[in-house]
């Protein structure tokens, strides 16, 4: 099991230091809703993962099966849709692949890609428990 620890930094209205492992971060609002922008918002940190974990597995998949990929990237956009009167969130992933690919590796990399752990998290229900420390 891994984990993260987030905590105030005291650097800035909503600024917090986050700590995964070794590394340490910023994480931050934007100017327009009072943040100082020091670091990336939360839904940036949220797609950051997914547009990560997505790269990686398409990586490891092209490796496994010898495919010529040589380069990908992911970008990743976040906007609200109403669904039956209800706004969800919605996040839109678009997927460029590089390299001599055939139309059939690149269908099967678009599968692949949907089957990254955080896609699958994120898209499947998930359980969030929350508990008070003591």
């Amino acid at each position: 099991m891994s984990e993260v620890v987030v905590a105030e930094n005291g650097q800035g209205r909503y600024q917090q230091e986050v700590l995964a492992g070794q590394h340490r971060l910023i994480a931050d609002e934007p100017a327009s809703i009072g943040g100082a922008d020091a670091g990336p918002a939360p839904f940036d940190f949220l797609m950051s993962g997914l547009g990560a974990c997505t790269s990686m597995t398409l990586r490891m998949y092209a490796e496994r099966k010898g495919l010529p990929l040589t380069r990908i990237s992911v970008a990743l956009r976040h906007d609200k849709i109403d669904i039956d009167g209800v706004a969800r969130d919605r996040i839109t992933r678009e997927i460029t692949l590089e390299g001599e690919l055939l139309p059939e590796h690149r269908r099967r990399l678009l599968e692949i890609a949907n089957r990254c752990p955080v896609h699958r998290a994120l898209s499947h229900s998930m359980t969030l428990d929350c508990a008070l420390s003591e």
